[in-house]
């Protein structure tokens, strides 16, 4: 039987017409993430350069242990965000433990006023700049009835109200319908690890906040959740051009 031989040059030219087959699908694949995270990041920007102002009704309620339905604290709030001003809440009721709406509940309303100060407000939005972005192999996932893109996030800096998960968006319109993971940094020394998430609704064809959930243990309050409800929006945007 003849052995056929064949030279180096053939060998290597072989080599990386596999090697080269190989990458095309992978570059292929990165240049499809790269346009959809472009897209999300139009998206937030539209959204922050259209939506002048909003109110809305937020109802917070906090759960001990594994019971979720009697809670032990709740609040319900009027939020009002005003562009280049940032946000501020007016109680209108509250219920249950003291301590809990003072310790808990209060910082919370606190945080977010941070997180909208005009100075900031830019370091928490979802873009490449405060995350690591990838879009997720596989085809379009269903994420509350809407055909949604699977992108992951990681962020550049540790915050509590940074995520390091999974954010859906519209795979058409690249809108936000759901992010939920872990908070990359524990809210307070007496917290653990943090699971969170948010789910999002259009409001007059701009995504806002419809319903979230944060879930933590710790050595000192045990198991404790606390379920976030928006609505009653109520949306100043800028007249069309």
């Amino acid at each position: 039987m003849r052995t056929r031989r064949y030279g180096l040059g053939r060998v290597f030219s072989f080599a990386w017409c596999i090697a080269y087959a190989s990458a095309v699908p992978s570059l292929a694949q990165q240049l499809d993430s790269a346009a959809v995270i472009q897209r999300v990041e139009a998206s937030v920007e539209t959204r922050f350069e259209n939506v002048l102002g909003f109110t809305d009704i937020e109802h917070y309620a906090v759960f001990r242990g594994k019971d979720e339905t009697h809670p032990v604290a709740t609040m319900t709030v009027r939020d009002t965000y005003q562009k280049g001003v940032g946000k501020k809440y007016t109680i209108l009721s509250q219920s249950g433990s003291a301590i809990i709406q003072k310790f808990g509940l209060r910082p919370l309303l606190d945080n977010e006023m941070r997180i909208n100060n005009p100075a900031t407000v830019r370091d928490s939005w979802f873009i490449s700049a405060n995350y690591v972005m990838k879009l997720k192999p596989g085809s379009i996932q269903q994420v509350d009835g809407r055909d949604c893109l699977a992108i992951s996030i990681s962020p550049r800096h540790k915050a509590p109200n940074m995520i390091d998960g999974t954010l859906w968006v519209d795979a058409k319109d690249s809108w936000i319908v759901k992010v939920e993971g872990v908070a990359s940094k524990s809210p307070s020394i007496w917290a653990g690890t943090t699971k969170m998430m948010r789910q999002y609704t259009l409001v007059d064809g701009y995504s806002q906040a419809m319903h979230a959930r944060a879930e933590s243990d710790s050595f000192l309050f045990g198991h404790t959740v606390v379920v976030v409800d928006y609505g009653d929006y109520h949306l100043q945007l800028r007249p069309a051009q």
